[in-house]
């Protein structure tokens, strides 16, 4: 189970087995079983030195009730070879599902947008409200402006406070644990986009999120069914 899921811990295991968490968590501490824990996730330091946006966090207190409502955003780097790599992403505040990537060896207003767009595509939607930290890729007016032309209220965390985009945070510290220890043991760096796109898709379609009990993907269409059928029921009464 670990070997496949090596950041799973004793509830995400005991939902897979479907057995009770307090056994699962009793046989994982005889025999000295630990899901793999990342250090803590690098702090934009630049970014907190810079002036505070406009932008305050419109989200705190609100709590979507469907999919595609809120946005969340961030990105963060995979060293490869001495370089680095820029993974950029959206997720869907409700569903938790990654909705939208992109790749980039820089990372710039540009990669944001085309992760974004790609969210657009991937969903044939678009959100009521983004949310980011005050990254200077955030308050570009690129960005902002795009988000104003589309009519998104744009949502932004305190400078230096990483808790308020948690969601985001826990994502990448769990992603780059599913995508393994050792990114330089990819031949190539195609290799290594190719495990990033795979990773993407394991955690949005399989991996247990312990909030939802489910994987992302597998809660939004539960939801989408719902929808339908009470639709269906409204329409035959």
């Amino acid at each position: 189970m670990l070997s496949s899921n090596p950041s799973y811990g004793y509830r995400r295991i005991a939902l897979a087995l479907r057995i009770g968490k307090r056994r699962v968590k009793r046989v994982m501490r005889l025999y000295g079983i630990k899901p793999y824990k990342r250090k803590a996730r690098w702090r934009k330091r630049r970014d907190e030195r810079r002036n505070t946006t406009p932008y305050e966090n419109i989200i705190k207190s609100v709590c979507p009730i469907k999919p595609y409502v809120i946005w969340i955003s961030d990105f963060t780097y995979i060293r490869y070879q001495e370089k680095f790599l820029y993974l950029a992403t959206f997720m869907d505040r409700f569903t938790r599902e990654i909705v939208g990537w992109d790749i980039s060896t820089k990372h710039t207003k540009s990669l944001i947008i085309d992760a974004f767009w790609n969210a657009v595509k991937t969903t044939g939607k678009i959100p009521d409200i983004v949310h980011s930290d005050q990254g200077v890729e955030y308050t570009s007016e690129s960005y902002t402006g795009l988000m104003s032309k589309l009519d998104i209220k744009v949502s932004m965390s305190k400078k230096a406070s990483p808790w308020e985009n948690a969601y985001q945070e826990s994502f990448y510290n769990n992603f780059k644990t599913d995508l393994g220890l050792e990114f330089d043991r990819f031949s190539s760096v195609g290799e290594l986009i190719e495990a990033i796109h795979h990773t993407i898709n394991y955690y949005n379609q399989v991996r247990i999120h312990t909030t939802l009990k489910m994987s992302p993907t597998k809660y939004r269409l539960l939801q989408e069914q719902k929808v339908l059928e009470e639709v269906v029921e409204k329409m035959s009464t």
